[in-house]
């Protein structure tokens, strides 16, 4: 077979199967530009491969995406020690079957995400290809260089770390709609008490900034807390303020223009019909994709 035809299998293979690759990469990584990365990490190694001898093209690629993905997270790791103030992962405009698949909107929640940044990198890996895709054990032990046996330890102790600290229950998108749309009114009215009324008792605020845009250095916990930063922060802008609903990590979030030119995305996690968390992303860097629907899948 010529090289170019080998080069033509080769990438009608990997367009295939690229939105699984980038929803691998960006959920184990939680950054969009990253997952680009390893993308383009994983096509260079994908087209030197000699097809003939790979029986599961989706299984290898997937493989190799993780092992890259793997790499660059221990990096990440060491860059976010630097870090100013809280890292939020990279918010994704995302196309609306997402929300409508209910397992894959949760992993890609900004909560969940967060939830993930507590693991290792190894745990997170096996916990995404295992929880979020249902990849055997043994394709695991592949893809990260453990036996069988020992990946079905992480992935039962990454589990359990997991399910102690994500949502407790996952809220319908019409609940959470709801909440958020509550959330508006009140924070466009700059209603304290309305603020109140939507937020948990022990809602957290974190806010991104990278140290490029102005954000709480720390997070901020506690329903008068937040609900007095948000109506004090409006009262004190000088300029004028729009907040447009749309869908960010397959969940109901808003984007804040300030003067026409966006600010920040607002995404919230809600719990029995309440705001429980509220993730601001204000770093420029992370606010790329909020301009194209970015799609995700687990097929």
């Amino acid at each position: 077979m010529s090289d170019d035809r080998a080069v033509d299998r080769a990438t009608e293979t990997f367009v295939a199967h690229r939105n699984l690759l980038f929803t691998v990469a960006y959920e184990m990584l939680g950054s969009a530009a990253d997952a680009e990365d390893v993308l383009q990490e994983t096509w260079l190694r994908w087209v030197e491969v000699d097809l003939d001898q790979v029986r599961d093209q989706r299984a290898y690629l997937v493989r190799i995406t993780t092992r890259q993905a793997l790499n660059r997270l221990r990096t990440m790791s060491r860059r976010k020690e630097s870090y100013v103030g809280p890292w939020l992962p990279e918010p994704l405009l995302t196309t609306p079957d997402v929300a409508q698949d209910v397992e894959l909107a949760e992993s890609v929640s900004m909560a969940v995400l967060l939830v993930l940044e507590t693991l290792s990198p190894t745990e997170r890996a096996v916990f995404v290809l295992r929880e979020v895709f249902d990849v055997g054990y043994d394709e695991i032990a592949a893809a990260i260089d453990k036996t069988p046996a020992a990946v079905r330890q992480i992935a039962h102790r990454a589990r359990r770390h997991v399910d102690a600290r994500r949502p407790r229950a996952v809220v319908s998108p019409r609940r959470t709609r709801a909440a958020v749309e509550s959330f508006v009114r009140a924070l466009e009215d700059g209603d304290v008490q309305g603020l109140l009324d939507v937020l948990a008792p022990e809602v957290v605020y974190m806010g991104d900034g990278g140290g490029v845009k102005h954000a709480a250095l720390r997070p901020i916990v506690g329903a008068d807390k937040v609900a007095r930063l948000l109506a004090g922060g409006l009262a004190r802008n000088t300029v004028p303020i729009t907040l447009v609903p749309t869908m960010v990590n397959g969940s109901p979030a808003l984007a804040l223009h300030r003067d026409g030119e966006l600010d920040c995305i607002i995404a919230a996690s809600v719990e029995a019909g309440l705001i429980s968390g509220l993730y601001v992303v204000r770093n420029p860097e992370k606010l790329s994709r909020i301009t194209t629907e970015t799609p995700l899948t687990r097929g």
